[in-house]
């Protein structure tokens, strides 16, 4: 008879695996039970919490036997603190573990074959020391029950505060600069935000640092126009070391949503400055800048690499923020367009192109997956068909419009830098099912000692022969002895073609098969499908008697 647990049973196991959130995975005749703070490799004491059919959540009582990668964790609150997942677990095992998760996702949502994968894999990149590496942190306030404000992070899965001003992935001065943003709310009396009953004032407590210039932001959201007392909080806060913006974010909602839509400035500028290899960007409140700068430039060096501009290609930039990437590509591109929906972010991206003399870029507000399709329906430059798109969208990833429209765009290749592979393999298989093949990718560790990890991938176009013919009237007398094959180079098509049909871009795959359709031999090395039967991108109609006009101008047929 097969064995039921129930709540509150106390078992022992064998943690086996990591789910894709930092649970430890273990087995009891098959039932599976999930465990919090567990080690791959430990030997656990668990009180089951909540039994399901098949798998249960449970606690970890005891540690009977630790894990070759079992460690002590350097936070005291990394049990109780639902930020870090990993941090019992050895930086080394922490690797392994996020470098199988995306393969594992590549595999079972992706569709791509194991042995596919480990041989265009590239090593994940790590960091020297796993700490310390934040230049954003925000932290929710609340009230104590003594009464007393407090700041730190919620408990897993929950709302709850754990009371705690140094964490170890910010900066050590974050804990100074809390420290007296609670010490002068008790002072002057002003009420931590209560989400139950909607009253309070302050809701959080954002710090941003530029690492290399050392400017640092204070931002406080509240729930009201203005804080008791801003002036002097403002003037308090300016005197710390770094310090050279204090604004005040309003957000009077009801909801989780951390900024509200308006910010003020309260003391010095509204802006702090920072660097990404040799480029100055701004950086306001709400705009997105990568956690992480260290890692950062070593990811962005790596989507530059893959992007493989020389300095005549046309660029997307999609879910661009302040312009970080899209400045990275414009000094190696002819041109360069992003699209954010932040309008303020977009502010900023235009101010960085500017202060860093680029003038290739051009930056448009709104949804990648509305500006695209826009873009593409209404306008005829070379933008309509760019040699490289780079997307980096959020954790959902990118709309199926956004995708659509990029199959439609037909770019030589596509830079995906994604925060979840989930989302990233689901994409993936879209974009691969017919006219994109995946050649690289490489995690880098953006957010050590937690369960994120960014991805950085290349698709290709795929280079295929294609199966099918078409009517084409040919001039069998002009061909013999002409050698047909050699009168153009596949460039010189594509330029003829594009200068006679308003910049028009085809690939050779395209030229490929419209030559073959026409019964020219195609030369030998040409990259040929699997099979016959294999699916390709086929030549659009319009494209297809444009290379017919440029083979006919080059006597080719």
């Amino acid at each position: 008879m097969e064995k039921i647990y129930k709540k509150d049973d106390i078992l022992e196991t064998v943690i086996e695996d990591m789910s894709t959130d930092g649970l430890g995975v273990g087995k009891i005749d098959g039932y599976t039970l999930f465990v919090k703070d567990a080690v791959i490799g430990d030997t656990c004491i668990v009180k089951v919490m909540k039994a399901k059919k098949n798998y249960a959540y449970a606690h970890l009582e005891e540690v009977k036997n630790p894990s070759s990668f079992r460690i002590t964790p350097l936070c005291k609150n990394a049990k109780a603190c639902g930020g870090c997942q990993l941090q019992a677990m050895s930086y080394e095992a922490e690797l392994k573990f996020k470098e199988n998760k995306v393969e594992n996702n590549l595999i079972r949502i992706g569709g791509f074959s194991k042995e596919f994968i480990e041989s265009i894999k590239e090593p994940i990149v790590g960091m020297e020391t796993p700490y310390r590496y934040r230049n954003k942190a925000q932290y929710p306030v609340g009230t104590d029950k003594n009464g007393k404000p407090v700041t730190g992070f919620y408990a897993g899965r929950t709302h709850s505060i754990i009371p705690n001003t140094d964490c170890l992935l910010g900066k050590e001065r974050n804990k100074d600069i809390l420290e007296a943003v609670l010490s002068f709310m008790e002072k002057k009396g002003i009420a931590a935000y209560d989400e139950e009953s909607g009253k309070g004032i302050i809701r959080h407590i954002l710090i941003r640092e530029g690492f290399k210039t050392g400017e640092v932001m204070v931002c406080i959201i509240a729930n009201a126009d203005m804080i008791p007392y801003e002036e002097e909080l403002g003037e308090m806060l300016f005197a710390m070391p770094g310090i050279k913006s204090v604004v005040l974010n309003i957000n009077k909602e009801n909801t989780n949503v951390i900024l509200g839509n308006k910010t003020k400035v309260i003391k010095g500028e509204e802006t702090i400055m920072d660097y990404l290899g040799d480029l100055s960007f701004k950086i306001s409140a709400p705009s997105f800048f990568q956690v992480n700068p260290v890692q950062t430039e070593k990811l962005y060096t790596k989507a530059l690499e893959y992007a493989d501009l020389h300095g005549e290609e046309s660029v997307w930039d999609l879910y661009c923020g302040i312009g970080t990437i899209s400045l990275f590509m414009a000094n190696k591109a002819k041109k360069v367009y992003g699209v954010e929906i932040v309008p303020e972010a977009i502010e900023d991206a235009k101010e960085n192109a500017k202060r860093n003399g680029i003038e290739n870029a051009e930056f448009f507000v709104g949804k990648a997956e509305e500006v695209l399709p826009e873009f593409y329906e209404n306008e005829t430059s070379d933008m309509r068909t760019p040699d490289v798109i780079v997307v980096d969208p959020p954790r959902k990833g990118c709309d199926e419009k956004c995708l659509e429209t990029m199959l439609k765009m037909e770019p030589d290749r596509i830079v995906y830098v994604s925060c979840d592979s989930a989302t990233l393999a689901r994409d993936l298989k879209i974009l691969c099912e017919e006219k994109y093949e995946l050649k690289a990718w490489q995690c880098y560790d953006q957010f050590s000692r937690t369960v994120h990890v960014e991805t950085v991938v290349l698709l290709s176009q795929l280079r295929q022969k294609p199966d099918d013919y078409i009517d084409v009237d040919v001039d069998v007398a002009e061909l013999e002895g002409t050698s047909a094959e050699t009168k153009a180079t596949y460039e010189k098509i594509k330029k003829y073609v594009a200068e006679h049909n308003d910049g028009m871009k085809v690939s050779n795959l395209y030229i490929a098969q419209v030559k073959r359709k026409c019964g020219i031999e195609l030369a030998e090395n040409f990259n040929l499908p699997k099979s016959e039967e294999s699916r390709q991108p086929q030549c659009p109609k319009e494209k297809e008697e444009a290379i017919i006009w440029a083979l006919k101008a080059f006597k080719m047929i």
